[in-house]
């Protein structure tokens, strides 16, 4: 049975303590609620690994990191390596995020060298792959993720395989009022998850978990979720609401 998983993505926003009072209220409310079968990541800013850890260590929630450095040490000002994330009681870490590719020119070999590190320093990885709007418009988005995943993933081992779950944000969604339909999710989900089964075999095929990224919210979250190879979601601006957060968990 492969794992359920609402991952936060808080992105550059809310300070060490709007972030601390924003974990807490999540993990009391997780408290109180039957919600044992789903793992809950809250990924913040590098300053907030080791309060948010602090108070989350005795819940229900996890805590992760947005990125990583692509280098495990050394003079690298302003980066920071797998291994130190790790040091913060961070169990996971977003690799790949369509802002990081855009944003900070993060190529596919590049990214490779990130899901190593973060893999050699006992982090489990969210890698992110998805399409910008014009490879949707030209039917090019199945060559793309093909690419993102291949380059990005494949000399990985079986065993390595296991600690990697993949977030699958259609750009042209993330951070706007559209989304994609629960059709086009779910036809993504199974093409990946089609991919990692012609690489590692149906076992690990069927235990990966695929999470869709590109504005999940409360209103669209019970439908996408109800496809057979959807299994959670990377949620962004709905997991700096507690009660949008918590919907969405419930929705899973």
């Amino acid at each position: 049975m492969r794992k359920k998983i609402v991952a936060g993505n808080w992105k550059m926003n809310v300070g060490l303590m709007e972030g601390m009072a924003l974990a807490d209220s999540i993990n009391k409310s997780l408290i109180e609620k039957p919600y044992d079968e789903i793992t809950v990541v809250l990924c913040a800013p590098f300053t907030h690994l080791t309060s948010l850890y602090e108070i989350l260590k005795n819940g229900k929630i996890s805590v992760g990191a947005q990125n990583c450095a692509s280098e495990p040490s050394g003079a690298f000002t302003g980066e920071v390596s797998a291994s130190m994330v790790k040091s913060t009681g961070a169990k996971y870490v977003i690799i790949g995020h369509s802002e990081r590719r855009a944003h900070h020119r993060e190529y596919n070999s590049l990214l490779n060298e990130k899901v190593f590190l973060a893999l050699e320093s006992g982090l489990k990885v969210i890698f992110c792959c998805g399409e910008i709007l014009t490879e949707r418009a030209e039917n090019r988005y199945f060559e793309v993720l093909r690419r993102q995943v291949e380059r990005g993933l494949f000399n990985l081992t079986k065993k390595q395989i296991s600690n990697i779950i993949i977030a699958y944000e259609p750009v042209w969604a993330i951070g706007s009022d559209l989304s994609a339909t629960s059709g086009q999710v779910q036809e993504i989900h199974a093409f990946i998850r089609e991919l990692i089964t012609e690489k590692y075999g149906v076992e690990t095929g069927n235990n990966i978990s695929i999470l869709y990224g590109g504005s999940c919210n409360p209103s669209n979250a019970v439908k996408i979720f109800s496809k057979p190879d959807v299994d959670g979601g990377l949620v962004g601006r709905a997991s700096l609401k507690a009660e949008d957060f918590i919907g969405i968990i419930e929705a899973v």
